[in-house]
């Protein structure tokens, strides 16, 4: 449910052979088509081989970081960029990204989406060994790490980041810019997507193929579970992991049921052809006589889609989204909280009223936002509200990279699924079950991270390690 999850980061890394080009604004461009997996930061770094490192961050949507900034005084024809939203960490400049930091004459900077589950454990020897850090974030830890690693390793690149890797415990998709080299990863267990494109003399790497598509690139290849890439001789070089292929393959199905956007593919799988299955699974499992489809815009509408297509029950509009709000803060009364759901969503009553509903939505996490949008609905009179879930009961926490909440927030891991049509009060509520769901992904079970709906996660979790560590409102 919109609101009550988000991603934590999207990346972009672009490698340009000609050394008179300017690439900073390919990978602003491509950093907006990824908006939508973090909107409280954005920075871009570039290597200019005569200026050296340039780099700008900033708080806010990456029209507001870089409204105020020339964008073309970032030369150089080697960038990577960002935006972000916060899981481990708190929202503050300090925490944007890309980290930047210097050894002799040189510099490592590193974008990272994902989340490191032993962050804190590192994060202590690296202080111990006398590193400062500005930030809160996991992602300034791997950036120190290979600082160090590159020392240790005698300036070999792969080896500190084949030696860095082999400590981190968690996922992580990274852009890293050595010396103006750049470099792609992978964490073993691709939780978090990765892949690359070419345009012109210009290699393109980013989390999700959208980007690839605004400024006109033509995608090659997801980045392997476990690789490395580099690039040199207008090739892409490859170095794989000596953990790859020995670690359990796990996706995370939130990137399809979700997070990324429905015109990307994702390790070969069409985001919005899996939004469809989920829509077709729904009818199958749950085939109601109803007037009316409506999703819950935007995530669920080719779920919605889908439902009316394979049921022939006419799909509508329902409720309008406002494309003009961007982030809204904590309300810190019950009636702003409400007014902040109406800012952003109004039903069209003219096309609910009287009408047997069939509502589609993503996913029920903490069940808040579900219950103020259901109240929304409930204004506009339908005759009935039947609540259809594309994403099984969220049970635990996520401890990758998506923020969303305690287990004692989440709503499914406290009430079956009666007591939660109960509290929503509606005639009837369905959530598509994992086997479902696995088979509108179309992809193996065994290779989903599905930690959050059965509790079986792809790592061992340390000790004492709670979820509010990586979740911060």
């Amino acid at each position: 449910m919109h609101g009550e999850m988000e991603d934590k980061c999207g990346i972009v890394g672009i490698h340009c052979s000609d050394e008179s080009k300017n690439v900073a604004s390919f990978v602003y461009y491509s950093l907006y088509a990824l908006q939508h997996r973090g909107q409280e930061s954005a920075g871009i770094a570039t290597f200019d081989s005569k200026k050296g490192l340039n780099y700008y961050c900033g708080m806010g949507l990456i029209t507001d970081v870089f409204r105020d900034y020339e964008i073309h005084n970032l030369t150089g024809n080697r960038s990577i960029g960002h935006v972000r939203y916060s899981t481990t960490g708190q929202s503050k400049l300090e925490n944007s990204q890309p980290f930047v930091t210097d050894f002799g004459d040189g510099f490592i900077a590193m974008a990272h989406n994902g989340d490191i589950v032993n962050s804190e454990e590192l994060r202590k020897e690296l202080i111990d060994e006398g590193f400062y850090f500005k930030s809160d974030c996991d992602s300034e830890v791997i950036c120190y790490m290979l600082k160090k690693a590159h020392y240790d390793n005698n300036k070999d690149v792969l080896d500190a980041i084949e030696s860095v890797c082999k400590r981190l415990v968690g996922s992580y998709a990274l852009t890293i810019l050595v010396d103006g080299e750049l470099y792609g990863v992978r964490d073993p267990m691709g939780i978090k997507p990765l892949a690359i494109a070419k345009r012109d003399d210009e290699f393109i790497l980013a989390s999700e193929t959208v980007a690839f598509d605004v400024i006109n690139a033509e995608f090659i290849r997801d980045i392997v579970p476990g690789e490395v890439v580099y690039f040199k001789n207008d090739e892409i070089n490859s170095h794989m992991l000596e953990s790859a292929g020995k670690c359990k393959l796990s996706h995370c199905m939130f990137e399809y049921v979700y997070f990324a956007r429905p015109d990307s593919t994702i390790d070969g799988v069409n985001v919005y052809k899996t939004r469809m299955n989920i829509g077709r699974q729904l009818h199958e499992l749950y085939p109601i006589d109803a007037d009316l489809v409506i999703p819950v815009p935007d995530s669920s509408i080719p779920a919605a889609i889908g439902y009316s297509r394979a049921s022939g029950i006419p799909y509508g509009e329902g409720l309008i989204k406002n494309r003009y709000v961007g982030r809204t803060f904590i309300m810190p009364t019950q009636e702003e909280r409400e007014l902040a759901v109406r800012v952003k969503l109004n039903p069209i009553k003219e096309a609910i009223k009287g009408k047997k509903i069939i509502l589609i939505d993503d996913s029920i996490v903490r069940g808040t936002t579900s219950k103020q949008l259901l109240d929304l609905v409930k204004e506009a009179e339908p005759a009935e509200i039947h609540f259809l879930v594309g994403c099984p009961p969220v049970i635990s926490p996520c401890y990758y990279g998506v923020a969303m909440a305690t287990k004692k927030e989440l709503i499914a891991a406290n009430y079956s699924i009666e007591e939660i049509q109960k509290q929503l009060n509606i005639d009837s509520l369905g959530y598509i079950t994992l086997e479902s769901l696995v088979k509108a992904i179309g992809m193996p079970k065994e290779n989903l991270c599905l930690g959050c709906v059965n509790e079986e996660y792809p790592t061992e979790l340390p000790d004492g390690i709670e979820a509010e560590t990586y979740y911060k409102p």
